[in-house]
């Protein structure tokens, strides 16, 4: 992971932006009205909508930039990267940069990224996401946890092992993508249009590939509102990681398993009086000690509140350890639709 300069250049590179999207009519033009005020050419980018079979009827206004919009063409088990396989097919620039339809970006996202292109000779870029303030535990809950994986991808960009990123803001080349074969080898499992193609990309070419580490760059997306669609969507993100080609990816995954089993077992134990009080509070002390390090590092350059950090990492193995084992065994919903593991 570099960190930017704040070099200025002038707008070189042509971006189309991807969005899959069903059933999003009323978060679309959110998004879309985001776009329309970025500080960027608008000859400089497209916009490419990918409709998968929505059920409701959707209104796009007249904007300044390109943009159109296409029917997915499904060919695997995977919605997401069909979507995106079809807008390739259609795209006019050679830099593709996705993102999702409840997501809003901010005036400077492209100018950004393609400060960061000029700078580098890269072919993939990651950036970060944060999701946008909403009261309630549940929300603060879903930023603790989001933060966590932030700061997991950050940190692993650092130490030059990169294993996990997020399709609300990724970018390649698309000849890059043609040469990774795109989502091939993944296609029968639904998500991962991320992590897997990363992954793919770090294997063929590493020192192409990079973290934008610019606040400008930061994409913002909506957290669920309920535990029911939280968990299910949990549960669809941890599906994809037995498919990971990383070894240092499926070590990370494992460690984060194990930790988060033990220490339910841990409790239950010690909930029994089987398990000594002094072992048991320096568990506890040494575990939240590690959660609000990395969270509070990553909270200041996403600029996210950390409220309820401490009832958050207390109920989180709980929550994590249901998520992982029901992702191994179980089904789940998204976008209306039922996916078996």
């Amino acid at each position: 992971m570099t960190k930017q300069k704040h070099s200025v250049f002038s707008p070189k590179t042509n971006f189309s932006i991807v969005v899959p999207f069903r059933n999003e009519a009323e978060n679309l033009p959110k998004l879309l009205n985001s776009i329309s005020l970025l500080n960027y050419p608008k000859t400089l980018f497209e916009v490419i909508l990918v409709d998968d079979d929505s059920e409701e009827e959707l209104r796009i206004m007249n904007y300044e930039f390109e943009i159109q919009i296409v029917k997915n063409k499904r060919k695997s088990n995977s919605p997401k990267k069909d979507a995106i396989e079809t807008a390739i097919k259609t795209a006019k620039h050679n830099w593709i940069i996705t993102t999702d339809a409840d997501c809003l970006v901010q005036k400077n996202w492209l100018s950004s990224f393609d400060n960061f292109i000029q700078e580098k000779e890269l072919k993939m870029i990651a950036a970060g996401v944060c999701y946008l303030p909403k009261k309630g535990f549940l929300h603060d809950f879903q930023t603790l946890d989001f933060l966590s994986l932030q700061g997991a991808t950050i940190g692993s960009f650092g130490i030059n092992k990169p294993f996990m990123c997020n399709g609300a803001n990724f970018a390649y080349r698309k000849d890059f993508f043609i040469d990774l074969h795109g989502f091939d080898g993944n296609a029968t499992i639904a998500s991962g249009d991320d992590v897997f193609l990363l992954q793919k990309g770090i294997q063929h070419d590493a020192k192409s590939i990079g973290f934008l580490y610019n606040r400008d760059s930061i994409v913002a997306t909506q957290s669920v509102n309920s535990w029911k669609e939280l968990f299910m969507q949990r549960v669809r993100w941890a599906a994809k990681s037995t498919g990971y080609s990383s070894l240092f990816g499926k070590g990370i995954a494992l460690l984060v398993f194990f930790t988060n089993l033990s220490w339910v077992i841990i409790f239950l134990l010690w909930s029994l009086q089987c398990f000594n009080q002094n072992f048991f509070m320096l568990f506890i002390g040494i575990k939240f000690l590690i959660d609000l390090i990395l969270i509070m590092q990553t909270s200041k350059y996403f600029q996210s509140k950390t409220n309820w950090i401490l009832l958050g990492s207390l109920f989180y193995p709980f929550f994590s350890t249901s998520v992982a084992l029901y992702s191994l065994f179980g089904s789940y919903n998204w976008k209306g639709r039922r996916f078996k593991k």
